[in-house]
């Protein structure tokens, strides 16, 4: 429902937020890097480890399962724990893994590296969200710190394709691992010393349990499915089983939520139409962003033959994109228009890029079509990207901060999977079709190559179709699920929304 908030008093903001959001986006810089970072080194470390093919994959998806499967558990234990506390602690284990994972001498000790990195990883990276929400109450600097938080979500995987063809290329891929340690102690050293977490914004209720235990394994087996289905098929028997699991586990798991009296992930924080509205549209989004990543690599590297540091930087144009679209269009227009009208435009451009795309061929100029096409998708990514971040943690009570953080994470995390399994799986069906239809006319070994790099090129179009109707579809929820209007001077205090000096306005109050 919606109601007129009468004016209350002002609390005084933190004098050292804008400090803070220096270690905060430093902290999330490191999450998102590590994303992408280990992708350009995998090739070096498989073998270096002996790391077989078929074992390959778990360098990503263990990180990736232990990632998000506890985000939600995470977000909690920041509300209960504390923010501030949760977030050094976080930073702390990162480190020690990513130690642990720069030092492995086998592929048991890499693997176990990974998956802590992603349990870290799930107690930093909501507690990092949460905290900003908590210190900018102001709507036009929580406009700015979100454009900046935004950015770097946007952005850091494609810095992370640089940063990783650097050290792989120069130095040696353990140094992606290493790379994580001075990131991890600087952010958590400016942390303890800077940041003040708001008085009385925990949540000591008790922990729930049986909420921990069904989501946790619900989304392990949902994110787990999606990883098999791009190795084994979507019909393998252990990929369905997973699916099946992970329905029966999240249902549990709503009907849990719904009945005890201290949940997990309090139903109020994702039946809230524009809450809600951004955790879909946001996931679907990552599901096109994911897909594009991995095919736009493959396709620079193996079919225009660029090195890992020349692939890092032909991505460039997105990041200027994204950090344009994010720090200038977002926070500019965020306080003056609703955010549906920067998000549903914003996916929209993304899509416009993406549509680009799909004209890929093996001789496409650099210049004429990718550059283009990488900035209009940065463009729109990170003007949709920064009223998401922050809309999705406007008006939740403090007590309830760290899971509303978790669940932008979460459908971020899921989204990369889905997008990773499902894009593949289509580009690899095109790809092994048109090698059929055409390797029969090629006579020597040259032109069979040409045909199976067509083939690959093709695959990566037919991918890319589908990830521009994915981005339309995001924008269509964008615009008609988000109907919150736009934040003008208002504040967020205490969980409740306060008037700025010009007028009431209707603001979404959750019942309780």
């Amino acid at each position: 429902m919606s109601q007129t908030v009468p004016r209350v008093t002002d609390a005084a903001p933190d004098a050292n937020r804008w400090k803070a959001l220096v270690f905060i986006a430093l902290a999330q810089l490191m999450v998102v890097l590590d994303a992408t970072i280990v992708n350009i080194a995998l090739p070096s470390a498989q073998q270096d480890l002996g790391i077989s093919d078929g074992n390959r994959q778990w360098v990503v998806t263990a990180y990736a399962l232990a990632f998000g499967g506890l985000l939600l558990f995470g977000g909690r234990i920041a509300d209960l724990w504390g923010r501030k506390r949760t977030f050094v602690l976080g930073l702390a284990g990162f480190a020690a893994a990513s130690a642990l994972g720069g030092a492995a001498t086998n592929e048991a000790m890499m693997f176990g590296s990974r998956a802590l990195q992603g349990v870290f990883g799930a107690l930093l990276a909501p507690a990092a969200l949460s905290l900003l929400a908590v210190m900018f109450t102001d709507a036009k600097e929580r406009a700015k710190a979100f454009g900046i938080y935004g950015a770097i979500a946007g952005g850091g995987g494609a810095v992370g394709l640089i940063l990783g063809g650097f050290l792989t290329e120069y130095l040696n891929w353990r140094w992606t691992f290493f790379v994580n340690i001075p990131f991890a102690i600087v952010a958590a050293a400016g942390a303890w010393f800077v940041i003040r977490e708001p008085e009385g914004s925990r949540n000591r209720s008790p922990l729930d349990i049986p909420g921990v235990i069904l989501s946790t394994l619900g989304l392990v087996a949902l994110v787990y499915g999606f990883t098999r289905a791009e190795s084994d098929g979507w019909s393998d028997s252990v990929t369905v089983g997973m699916f099946v699991a992970s329905v029966v586990l999240l249902g549990a798991f709503v009907l849990v939520e719904a009945r005890v009296k201290a949940p997990l992930l309090p139903l109020r924080v994702i039946t809230d139409r524009n809450r809600g509205g951004i955790y879909l549209s946001l996931g679907l989004a990552i599901i096109a962003m994911f897909g594009l990543f991995l095919f736009l690599t493959y396709y620079l590297q193996i079919v225009k033959g660029y090195s890992p540091v020349k692939t890092g930087f032909a991505f460039l144009p997105m990041i200027i994109g994204m950090i344009t679209g994010s720090t200038q269009i977002g926070t500019r227009l965020m306080t003056r228009v609703a955010p549906r009208l920067l998000m549903g435009p914003g996916f929209l451009v993304a899509a416009v890029g993406m549509l680009l795309l799909t004209q890929l061929e093996i001789g496409t100029s650099y210049t004429a079509l990718l550059l283009p096409a990488m900035l209009l998708l940065g463009l729109g990514m990170g003007t949709a990207f920064m009223p998401a971040m922050s809309l999705a943690t406007q008006g939740v009570e403090p007590r309830d901060s760290g899971v509303a953080s978790a669940m932008v994470n979460t459908s971020q995390q899921v989204g990369g999977a889905i997008g990773t399994a499902l894009l593949n799986t289509i580009a690899a069906s095109a790809t092994t079709s048109y090698v059929a239809d055409h390797i029969g006319s090629a006579a020597s070994r040259s032109q069979q190559q040409l045909v199976r790099l067509e083939g690959m090129v093709e695959g990566y179009t037919s991918a890319i179709w589908f990830a521009v109707g994915i981005l339309v579809v995001a924008a269509g929820i964008a615009l008609t699920f988000v109907n919150a209007g736009r934040p003008g001077g208002t504040k967020v205090v205490s969980g409740e929304v306060a008037e700025g000096a010009e007028n009431e306005v209707p603001v979404p109050v959750v019942a309780h």
